[in-house]
């Protein structure tokens, strides 16, 4: 791999799997590109909830608006330039506030594969 530079511009956001939510992602460099890390775009409308148990470490990277996320242990509420850390295994709900969010995301390992097996 070499060394590039993304924009917000460059992301094919699509629905994320599995999920009912407004809720887009777009990977930009994933398992396809032969590194070990999924980095990536995402995009949640106003007043969505995600819940799910953490298949991979993920760490997001607030750019515009708010969102909460709630485990067991309590919430933490981020905005533009907050990062959130939700380590795999962790039972967790996202939550969006006012106009919604746009997150930035790296992963590890790559989120599609833990998502398929």
């Amino acid at each position: 791999m070499k060394v590039q530079k993304f924009s917000f511009s460059d992301a094919k956001l699509m629905k994320s799997p599995g999920q009912g939510a407004d809720i887009y992602v777009g990977n930009l460099v994933d398992e396809r590109d032969g590194g070990p890390v999924t980095i990536g775009y995402g995009r949640y409308a106003p007043g969505q909830s995600l819940t799910e148990t953490m298949a991979v470490d993920d760490t997001m990277i607030i750019l515009h608006g708010r969102l909460s996320v709630s485990t067991s242990d309590g919430t933490v509420t981020a905005g533009p330039g907050d990062i959130i850390y939700m380590p795999k295994g962790q039972s967790v709900t996202i939550t969006t506030e006012g106009e919604g969010a746009t997150t930035a995301f790296v992963t590890y390992p790559h989120w599609a594969e833990a998502h398929k097996g």
